[in-house]
C-alpha cells in the first residue's frame, strides 16, 4: 500500500530538479557611528547551478547639500565563476557610475562608464558582493564589479579582513559565525559603516 501511494504521489507530484536556495541580509547604513542615512538589502539565490546575487544600498544625508546615494548590484556565479556582473550607482537621481562585466565564453567583456577596459581569460571565483553572506576564509583577492579589477584582501585575525583597492581605499569586515556583523567603507562618495540588523 505505502509503496502505490509513493508511486502515485511520484506521478501526480513530481519533484521539481531544481535545487534552489534563497537568503537575504539587511543593514542599516550609519554616519558619524551612530547616526542611521541609509539601508542595504543583500539577497542570494542559488537555482542548479547558477546564484544570482543582488544588493541595493540606498543613502540620505546631508553634506553641505543633500545626497542621495543608490549602489545596485546584479551579480551571477555560474558553476562558481563569474558569469555577468552590472553595477549602476547614482547620486541625486543622475548616474554616477556604471561597470559591466560579462563572461563572454572565452574571456571576460568590461565595460565601465561606457569605456571599454582590456578583457582578461582568468575565471573569476569570488566577487566583493560575496563579503555580505560568507566570510573569505583563504581568499587573498576579490573582484570588484564597481572598478572592474581586482583588490586585495588581508586577514587581520579574529574574523576581521582589510579590503584594499587599486587607489588604496579601505574597507574592514568583520564576522561572527561566518556572518557579516559590521563593516566600514570608503564608498568613495562617502565613508560609512554597515551594521548588520538583528
Amino acid at each position: 500500500m505505502i509503496y502505490h501511494l509513493i508511486l502515485l504521489s511520484i506521478f501526480i507530484f513530481p519533484s521539481n530538479a531544481s535545487d534552489t536556495f534563497e537568503e537575504t541580509y539587511y543593514f542599516d547604513v550609519v554616519w558619524n557611528n551612530d547616526k542611521v542615512i541609509g539601508s542595504l538589502k543583500a539577497s542570494r539565490t542559488a537555482i542548479d547551478s547558477r546564484t544570482y546575487y543582488q544588493s541595493a544600498t540606498t543613502i540620505n544625508t546631508r553634506i553641505i547639500t543633500n545626497i542621495r546615494v543608490n549602489y545596485k548590484y546584479d551579480v551571477v556565479f555560474n558553476n562558481k565563476h563569474l558569469e555577468m556582473a552590472d553595477v549602476n550607482i547614482t547620486v541625486n537621481k543622475k548616474s554616477h557610475a556604471q561597470t559591466n562585466t560579462q563572461w563572454t565564453g572565452t574571456n571576460y567583456h568590461i565595460v565601465k562608464n561606457d569605456k571599454k577596459y582590456d578583457d582578461f581569460k582568468k575565471f573569476i571565483t569570488y566577487s566583493t558582493i560575496q563579503l555580505y553572506f560568507e566570510e573569505p576564509l583563504d581568499v587573498k583577492s576579490c573582484y570588484s564589479e564597481q572598478e572592474g579589477d581586482f583588490d586585495t584582501i588581508i586577514a587581520l585575525g579574529n574574523h576581521t579582513y582589510n579590503k584594499v583597492n587599486a587607489k588604496g581605499h579601505k574597507n574592514i569586515y568583520f564576522y561572527k559565525a561566518g556572518r557579516l556583523e559590521k563593516a566600514t567603507i570608503d564608498g568613495g562618495i562617502i565613508k560609512f559603516n554597515i551594521v548588520a540588523r538583528n
